[in-house]
């Protein structure tokens, strides 16, 4: 991290109330203004910025889901996945995130897909169904187990 320095007439608030409210911010040592200073830091990718203050920016929207006959409203970030939100869902729901399929503006997205980049926004209806080919296979798992139930012969635990 570096600090530099600049001259305080380049980044001088017009009004006299903002000037006092940054210098008694600045005591705090939350605000750079009157200290004279910024903190850069370098990015992965050798890109120079302005070091940000911690404060997450991440919008969190709330993402109403029907499944069936009941609603689900789920707080997530917006810049979150689909994937992301099978996974908050699916302790919600019980059901697991492979096992779900997720349609938003009728169409099935993809767990790659990025909520804010769809146009996912705050209070949006997204469709929650059971995958049909995974409810298949457990409707075919659970018969086959009742089956081999019935066909076992009893013994008794007894003999007389």
């Amino acid at each position: 991290m570096t600090k530099l320095r600049y001259s305080k007439k380049l980044f001088r608030r017009s009004s006299s109330k903002s000037s006092t409210a940054s210098s008694s911010s600045s005591s705090d040592g939350g605000d750079v203004g009157g200290r004279g200073e910024i903190e850069w830091e370098v990015r992965p990718g050798g890109m120079l910025v302005q070091k940000r203050d911690g404060r997450g920016d991440a919008e969190v929207i709330t993402v109403r889901v029907a499944t069936g006959f009941s609603w689900h409203d789920v707080s997530i970030g917006a810049t979150c996945t689909f994937g992301e939100l099978k996974a908050v869902l699916s302790m919600a729901t019980g059901l697991e995130p492979r096992e779900q399929r997720l349609l938003f503006r009728g169409k099935e997205r993809e767990d790659a897909d990025h909520l804010h980049m769809i146009g996912v926004r705050d209070k949006d209806k997204v469709v929650l169904l059971e995958d049909p080919a995974r409810k298949d296979m457990k409707l075919r798992a659970a018969r086959a187990a009742a089956q081999a139930l019935q066909s076992r012969p009893y013994r008794p635990f007894i003999k007389v």
